[in-house]
């Protein structure tokens, strides 16, 4: 094999495949007329990229992925030569040569399933960020660390928990399709960061991928049956406020730092306004009241200070409702003028002490 392309391409496929992979995991490299592709395989799961190249000789290796990744990743160098010396595949510049030991054949990839439907990358990956963000890094019940994803017509539903939170997005879908899936949140949201364009949702038996002109990411799917939007009350709804999120997250910041170890703040529902407030013995206190549109009662729950911004976040630049519901019930938000991408977070209030 002989191939020049570009550095900074090639690094960020590299990195991609990387970072859904095993961390010893090996990456076969394939040149062709077509260009260069990287892909693995490991149990349940299959990536591909693709990269712009000039093939000089065509062929097949199996490299190491990590030290790849951390080679390409510090090259000062706008192409990169990748040839086959003997045992080692030598990545070559004008003035340096790095070379890494070939190893046995990684696999070949399965075919993905066969595609569904069609979504707008863009829209898709705007989605997850939020929707991804509210499942589960580490738990033992494996509904909390992925996301669902379920069609109904037109449209595409992205619904994800870790029991304190969820988020539940919806965006149109380019082509009609059925799909309900449970996919692991920190692999869809890599796959989401590198898709471009159409991204096309594939279904198989026991297995969900997503692929995009230059890449594919097929993996094995969890049980889906538990996480619904449905499973949490929302009707009780006994106060509306509206205000924009952006300075309601800016004052529980600067509120926040002044609460106690559990940073629970009170969001103390007045007329036409809202007012946090905090005080702790070693730094003192502070108080923010802000103007809001007030509706219902005057229920005010209590939240833990960095879900509320968290969830405030996804409303960035927008003016937000929260729909509080009367005790322990979820505190449900929404965009006043909802975009393309429809978004509801459920968050989940704490008791004040």
């Amino acid at each position: 094999m002989d191939v020049t392309a570009p550095a900074h391409r090639l690094s960020a496929a590299v990195s991609a495949a990387s970072r859904l992979l095993p961390s010893r995991a090996a990456l076969r490299l394939r040149a062709d007329a077509a260009g260069l592709t990287v892909a693995g395989v490991a149990p349940d799961l299959a990536v591909r990229f693709g990269c712009p190249a000039t093939t000089h000789t065509d062929g097949s290796v199996a490299v190491p992925a990590a030290p790849l990744a951390e080679t390409l990743k510090v090259l000062d160098a706008e192409r990169v030569r990748l040839v086959v010396e003997g045992t080692r595949l030598a990545l070559r510049l004008d003035n340096a040569r790095f070379a890494l030991p070939l190893l046995p054949d990684a696999g070949v990839a399965p075919e993905p399933p066969s595609q569904v439907s069609e979504v707008d990358g863009e829209a898709f990956a705007s989605a997850l960020r939020i929707v991804a963000g509210t499942a589960a890094k580490d738990d033992p019940l494996p509904l909390f660390t992925g996301v669902r994803l379920q069609s109904a017509g037109d449209r595409l539903t992205l619904t994800a928990s870790d029991r304190y939170r969820m988020a539940v997005a919806r965006l149109p879908l380019q082509s009609p399709g059925e799909l309900d899936v449970l996919v692991p949140a920190s692999l869809l949201s890599e796959a989401a960061r590198q898709a471009r364009g159409r991204v096309g949702l594939h279904l198989g038996p026991g297995r969900f991928g997503v692929s995009w002109p230059d890449g594919l990411v097929a993996t094995a799917v969890l049980d889906a049956g538990f996480l619904s939007e449905e499973s949490i009350p929302s009707a009780a709804v006994d106060t509306t406020v509206s205000l924009e999120a952006d300075a309601l997250a800016a004052a529980v910041r600067r509120v926040g730092v002044y609460a106690e170890d559990r940073r629970v703040l009170t969001l103390e529902v007045g007329d036409a306004q809202v007012r946090l407030a905090s005080a702790r013995q070693d730094t003192g206190e502070a108080e923010e009241t802000l103007k809001a549109e007030v509706s219902g009662g005057r229920t005010s729950p209590s939240f833990q200070a960095r879900y509320l911004v968290d969830a405030l976040a996804a409303f960035a630049g927008e003016r937000v409702v929260l729909a509080i519901q009367p005790g322990m019930r979820a505190c449900v938000l929404r965009a006043v003028e909802p975009g393309e991408v429809e978004l509801t977070y459920y968050l989940m209030p704490m008791l004040s002490r």
